[in-house]
């Protein structure tokens, strides 16, 4: 048994899909000013942690 040969599809409207193109890229991030990036000092041995919970909640969320 054969396969079938998939569509071939041709672009006709470049404007519009280029256009669509480059709002499918956009994304817009929003930044609280009052998120505290650093972590506040831990009464605890050890290294002293760099940043705090949010800002590597929102690293990770961004990364995803």
């Amino acid at each position: 048994m054969n396969k079938p040969e998939p569509a071939r599809y041709r672009t006709t409207n470049w404007k519009s899909y280029n256009e669509a193109l480059r709002r499918r890229g956009s994304l817009l991030i929003w930044l609280d000013k009052d998120m505290v990036w650093l972590a506040a000092r831990a009464g605890c041995s050890g290294r002293p942690p760099v940043y705090s919970d949010a800002a590597i909640q929102f690293c990770l969320m961004v990364k995803v």
